[in-house]
């Protein structure tokens, strides 16, 4: 049975604005592949479907995660992140850093 000639379509964009249109693409796909294989093999163990679900699950994550919206919004995420840390140091440092010149606020 040839499991991996299979090519997934590719997924548009509104397919990864939510988890339930995420899980309803990856699903139809993975059904989809099924059938095809089931041509050659049926039933399906659930070694094949597992292995057909794992393989179109990395497949989504890989386009959820080249898509401009996860750029963008780990972006968000980074730029909270950094300012926490940030915001941290600063607070443990900041009467070397008045010390030293540093204002509390610019002018």
């Amino acid at each position: 049975m040839e499991v991996d000639k299979w090519t997934s379509q590719p997924y548009s964009f509104e397919e990864l604005l939510s988890f339930d249109r995420l899980k309803r693409a990856v699903t139809n796909r993975v059904l989809d592949r099924a059938e095809e294989v089931m041509w050659e093999e049926f039933p399906l163990s659930p070694e094949i479907v597992n292995k057909l679900i794992g393989e179109e699950w990395k497949r989504a994550k890989e386009a959820v995660r080249s898509s401009p919206a996860a750029k963008e919004a780990f972006r968000k995420y980074l730029e909270g992140m950094v300012s926490n840390n940030l915001d941290s140091l600063m607070k443990s440092d900041k009467d070397e850093l008045s010390a030293l010149g540093v204002a509390e606020k610019s002018l």
